[in-house]
């Protein structure tokens, strides 16, 4: 089993905001060059600047109205020219930013010779327009990325979302209890469950290669029986069946552990989407969704109160499928790693060795306390009762009794 160091490397982390940290270094260096450089005339500097900057756009953003106007109108509805102009940038922080810098230059005109400058103010946007057209000045991969992934637009965000609330969620969160019920059934194989072994170990391999069968990629792994059916009327259909599966997995000493395990179904989808030309979906951007599947569900498990401790993701390496028997290690690695963490949970109490604390007894005698191992003693108090919300006839007489 891959160590949770391995594990963290390889999962691709949120991006981050290191690209802006560089961007306003790289603003401030350049903003001192040209103070040093130049004695006079920052502020019509950088107006000018951030004009020419913020025309670029505006303009490519009146070549995409046309477009919008002329053959997609029919995708907004209601008020359609309200609702193109931001979708083509012509509203917002790009509108306010350009009328902004129009009014600084225009309030430092005096300090800048504009006279010879005006050609930089046609040139430059209309030569931003063409590249970014043609595709030349256009997103880069990590940009596209970045805004999939922000906006939660990547196929596995939409089929982690899918399986979960399509699945686990409404199966998780009563697993426990089918598992005992399976348990009284089937008394063989109740000592097989360990402390830790009543969640769904869900298997999820990075290449997508998922079999119908675990006994085809492990042969110390045999399907022992179905847990109860769980029949729910969903979309139309009458009683759908879900059910699970229990597999005996054996260790290297022939020793069987019982548990529940099955694959991302999920995942079938994206390793027919990389067979299928049609979708466009190669391989490199299968193992990359895979990945953010993983994470995706990962954060939407961790923050469902209903199947929290009901699960326990495995991630499945294929530079190790060399190995005939590495799908029952990693199995029984998390099994050994969840008991583990569930022993930690309910550490023993502590045994006291040092001298106890003499308590005294009502009738003011002293002796030594016990142990917090031991039995418990009577301990009355010397005080009067205390009522908690308001008193009882009968408190007096409660307390003589006793």
């Amino acid at each position: 089993m891959e160590s949770l160091r391995d594990r963290d490397a390889l999962i691709p982390q949120p991006r981050g905001n290191l690209p802006k940290v560089c961007a306003v270094v790289l603003a401030a260096v350049a903003l001192g060059i040209v103070v040093l450089l130049s004695q006079q005339g920052l502020l019509g500097w950088v107006a000018m600047a951030l004009l020419i900057v913020t025309l670029g756009p505006l303009v490519h953003g009146l070549c995409l109205l046309v477009e919008e106007m002329v053959h997609h109108s029919n995708r907004y509805q209601g008020r359609a020219l309200a609702k193109m102009l931001p979708a083509c940038g012509l509203w917002g922080r790009n509108l306010l930013t350009a009328g902004l810098a129009a009014l600084l230059l225009h309030l430092t005109r005096h300090t800048l010779p504009l006279k010879d400058q005006w050609q930089l103010f046609v040139l430059v946007p209309v030569l931003y327009t063409v590249l970014k057209s043609l595709g030349i000045q256009g997103l880069s991969e990590a940009e596209v990325s970045d805004i999939c992934e922000s906006r939660k637009m990547n196929v596995a965000h939409g089929l982690a979302w899918s399986f979960y609330l399509g699945y686990l969620q409404l199966l998780l969160p009563c697993l426990e209890d089918s598992i005992i019920a399976f348990c009284a059934t089937h008394q063989a194989s109740s000592p097989l469950w360990g402390r830790g072994s009543k969640k769904l170990f869900i298997l999820i391999p990075l290449d997508t290669n998922i079999p119908d069968k675990l006994e085809e990629v492990d042969d110390n792994i045999r399907f022992y029986d179905n847990l109860p059916n769980k029949e729910l009327n969903r979309a139309g259909i009458q009683g759908r069946v879900y059910k699970h599966s229990v597999y005996r997995v054996h260790d290297e000493h022939g020793r069987g552990h019982d548990c529940v395990v099955e694959y991302a179904t999920p995942l079938l989808t994206l390793y027919r989407m990389s067979q299928d030309r049609g979708a466009g979906f190669g391989e490199p951007e299968r193992r990359q969704q895979v990945l953010l599947f993983y994470r995706t569900l990962q954060e939407i498990l961790g923050q469902s109160l209903e199947c929290r401790n009901r699960y326990r993701l495995i991630m499945l390496n294929d530079e190790r499928k060399d190995d005939p028997h590495f799908l029952s290690k990693a199995i029984l690695g998390h099994l050994e790693q969840q008991e583990k963490e569930e022993f930690c949970l309910d550490p023993p109490p502590l045994q006291e060795t040092g001298p106890q604390p003499r308590i005294p007894y009502a009738n003011g005698e002293w002796r030594r306390g016990d142990p917090m191992s031991r039995e418990p003693t009577l301990m009355i108090s010397l005080e009067s009762p205390q009522p908690l919300r308001e008193p009882v006839e009968n408190t007096e007489q409660w307390c003589r009794g006793n």
